[in-house]
């Protein structure tokens, strides 16, 4: 008998499971996968995320497999360029991507370390119930006989097509329509800074630098162009390039060297999932999911993950009566992540409205709110004080922009 399983042991279940097992609780983690194990991902984790991996130190350990640090960014917006980094967020001067062979690998034995059961290979099939309470979970490892594992509570990490969410029949209730395709591949060969650029047309493009000498090398454009670009993957990935930067488009052709094939993002919508119930909970992707465009899938869920471990913690203890406690974790990460979900879904769309043009505009020709920008991409600036009506009327009067272009706010 467990306190708790975890179904999904990337970087929201293992690092709960750590946490938890840190806390003198029994935990099983189960995943189909085996580690290392790679999955679709934009690799990004932001200083706020990395601060969370400072605090239980493992940071040490990512950072001594080799992945390079970034210490500076380019994004672009059409004509609108903004350049630079952040002021260190938590004692966090720089950001990294690391491979999630590396990164998964790494968290699943800091959670076995913790004292956390691991089983691997293993595909859940069911979730036990009494009661009208999730109990525990069955399933089997490989073709083996089924399995069947009993806790106090179950939580599902196992990303945005939960198998967890849809046993336990957990209904979105927030949703808004994924607007873009993504393709990605691993290049060497480049000396690179990060780039983030978003060009007319409709399309954009990032790279950053990941583990082995190479970069994470992607592309978006709107759905409905997905069909003419599978027509020709690599010609309409250069394309992408050579439109929106020339000279980094001839670079990529003469100096990148593509070291694995195409993988395709075609992302489902943008959602909240209800994410508690009777003796379950959701963490990470499956309860909440958001358009890579921002790259804050990792460090939400390690952020939240955070905060469901607290609160798992009190009701295992005997603190307070443990659905309410996690009940409160769904209402924090709501709260909390509001202002991310509709930024992310509004960027994502390739244009920007009119509001946000003109706030990244002007913001591009103060350096101050330029900080303030990668503050806020960092994680260490929260949107409702960027975004603050006031302050943006001060930025205005200091950049001295157009009167009749100045949005306040999105209505």
């Amino acid at each position: 008998m467990y306190d708790v399983i975890v179904v999904g042991a990337r970087c929201a279940g293992s690092p709960l499971a750590m946490l938890l097992a840190r806390r003198g609780h029994k935990v099983l983690v189960v995943d189909r996968a085996t580690f290392p194990s790679d999955t679709v991902s934009t690799h990004y984790i932001h200083q706020a995320g990395l601060a969370r991996l400072r605090d239980w130190g493992i940071l040490d350990r990512l950072v001594a497999t080799g992945v390079p640090a970034m210490r500076h960014m380019v994004f672009t917006y059409t004509d609108i360029t903004l350049t630079g980094f952040a002021d260190p967020i938590e004692g966090i001067t720089e950001a990294y991507s690391p491979r999630r062979t590396v990164l998964d690998t790494i968290l699943v034995d800091e959670a076995r370390s913790a004292g956390a059961e691991v089983v691997e290979g293993f595909t859940v099939t069911g979730v036990v119930f009494d009661d009208g309470r999730a109990a525990g979970v069955r399933g089997r490892v490989g073709d083996g006989p089924e399995q069947e594992f009993r806790a106090r509570f179950v939580v599902g990490a196992d990303g945005r097509n939960s198998t967890v969410a849809g046993l336990v029949g957990a209904e979105i209730y927030r949703s808004v329509p994924a607007a873009c395709f993504v393709y990605y591949s691993y290049y060497s060969g480049l000396d690179w800074t990060f780039h983030h650029r978003t060009g007319f047309d409709l399309q954009q493009f990032g790279a950053w630098p990941t583990h082995d000498g190479q970069h994470l090398i992607a592309v978006m454009r709107r759905k409905d162009r997905m069909r003419e670009f599978r027509a020709d993957v690599e010609g309409n990935f250069h394309e992408i390039y050579d439109q929106i930067d020339p000279r980094l488009g001839e670079e990529l052709r003469t100096k990148g060297k593509r070291e694995e094939n195409f993988r395709a993002m075609a992302y489902p919508d943008n959602f909240y999932r209800r994410s508690a119930g009777p003796g379950w909970a959701l963490v990470g992707d499956a309860g909440y999911h958001k358009d890579p465009f921002t790259g804050w899938g990792i460090s939400d869920a390690l952020k939240y993950t955070e905060v469901l471990a607290e609160k798992l913690d009190e009701g295992l203890a005997g603190q307070r009566p443990i659905d309410e406690a996690v009940l409160e974790y769904t209402k924090i990460r709501d709260a909390e992540s509001n202002g991310t979900f509709e930024l992310t879904c509004s960027v994502s769309e390739l244009s920007l409205t009119p509001y946000y043009d003109s706030v990244f505009r002007a913001t591009s020709w103060s350096p101050e709110y330029t900080k303030k920008f990668f503050g806020l991409i960092g994680g260490g600036i929260h949107g409702e004080e960027f975004f603050a009506p006031a302050a943006l009327e001060q930025l205005y009067e200091e950049v001295d922009y157009p009167v009749d272009r100045r949005f306040t706010t999105q209505s």
